[in-house]
């Protein structure tokens, strides 16, 4: 049976670090605070306010929340960025996403100012970690996955790690990250053929194709180490992440359940780069 690698030890020592930096901060006068700019109603995106905000408090960051309309202009929204981009008392910046269609995208990552996006938006944020320059901020699903890796000590350097997603979001990012840390990296998607053979022979797998249960025991063996960064419901309804773990998890020798796992960790990442993001203001 798998050792499960949850992601509430590792959330919490993430808000260890973030605690203490919080209380230093305010001896300097400083509070970190979160700007979160939502378009529209989405229940989705309410609810993730909601446990944003609720996590914030609980930490001791203060959040402030920017409603617009869903029918916004991307000027508009350009220049409510900008607003915050020159309020000293936001630290970091998040704009809810995906955006609707009619707003241009790339302008709005670009008008974030690098120095609050603490979502890794912006084009500069992320080519410093294509760069190697990992002391700012990062995607927050990969940087997640990354913490779990290190926080249960599996080692990485020389080992062949495979990542099953090409998107700037977290496959990319994630793979450099990997080899800064000098693992040999693989990155796979959906078109990949003889998935299955390239995964077992990986000493590490990061699966993040957003398909429930499409990894089943034919894809791994019992050395296997398994990150599970997908999130979505199966065919019951119920939260699923691409690996099926009943399946799964009597075979590989570690896993990231989900839920429970990586997803756990990513908001602590997102706060403690709002902390960051104050800390070098």
């Amino acid at each position: 049976m798998a050792e499960l690698l949850r992601g509430k030890e590792v959330a919490a020592s993430i808000k260890d670090t973030m605690r203490r930096d919080i209380e230093a901060l305010k001896e300097e006068g400083k509070i970190p605070t979160l700007g979160i700019v939502r378009l529209g109603d989405n229940p989705g995106d309410i609810s993730y306010e909601r446990s944003i905000i609720k996590n914030c408090d609980n930490i001791g960051i203060q959040s402030k929340v920017f409603e617009r309309d869903l029918n916004i202009k991307t000027e508009e929204l350009i220049e409510l960025i900008e607003e915050l981009n020159e309020d000293q008392e936001i630290s970091g910046i998040l704009v809810f996403r995906p955006l609707p269609d009619h707003i241009d995208d790339d302008a709005v990552r670009e008008a974030i100012s690098p120095a609050k996006d603490v979502d890794c938006m912006h084009p500069l944020n992320l080519e410093k970690i294509f760069e190697g320059n990992l002391d700012g901020f990062a995607p927050c699903t990969p940087k997640a996955a990354m913490e779990t890796l290190k926080f249960y000590d599996i080692p990485l350097e020389g080992k062949n790690v495979v990542v099953i997603n090409r998107s700037m979001v977290v496959g990319k990012p994630l793979a450099m990250m990997l080899l800064n840390e000098n693992a040999t990296v693989t990155i796979c998607h959906s078109r990949t053929q003889k998935l299955d053979e390239i995964t077992r022979n990986a000493d590490v797998v990061v699966v993040a194709l957003g398909s429930a249960k499409f990894f089943d025991e034919k894809y791994f063996t019992d050395r296997s180490i398994v990150i599970d960064v997908g999130v979505s419901l199966d065919e019951d309804g119920k939260l699923s992440g691409d690996a099926d773990l009943d399946k799964v998890e009597p075979l590989v020798d570690k896993i990231t359940p989900v839920p429970g796992g990586v997803g756990a960790v990513t908001t602590s990442i997102l706060l403690s780069q709002v902390v960051l993001a104050c800390k070098n203001m």
